[in-house]
């Protein structure tokens, strides 16, 4: 189980893009996208066979996941994630600040 899934809100707590919050849209590995933060300029030639123009496109750049948290609407800030298993054996997601259970 992933402690940072596709959907989840973030936010980015050391290198260029510290403090910006983003709902990630991909999860790799070890790394994740998070909607509109990390951008990058990528310059691409055009392919026509894929209907493709060429051009300077921005887009997300990866972050490691290890450098963003999990954002708490309560508190308004990161918090660390933990796991726990409830009672009918279903494992979820908590904050270890609070022990609210994350997953719904």
């Amino acid at each position: 189980m992933q402690r940072i899934r596709k959907g989840d809100r973030v936010v980015v707590i050391t290198g260029r893009a510290k403090g910006q919050q983003g709902s990630v849209t991909r999860v790799t590995e070890d790394h994740v996208f998070v909607e509109n933060v990390n951008m990058i300029k990528r310059h691409t030639k055009p392919n026509p066979q894929a209907n493709q123009p060429g051009g300077i496109l921005e887009r997300e750049a990866p972050i490691h996941a290890s450098n963003v948290m999990l954002y708490n609407p309560l508190t308004k800030k990161g918090e660390r994630i933990g796991f726990k298993i409830l009672g009918n054996g279903k494992k979820v997601r908590v904050f270890r600040s609070s022990g609210e259970v994350v997953d719904a």
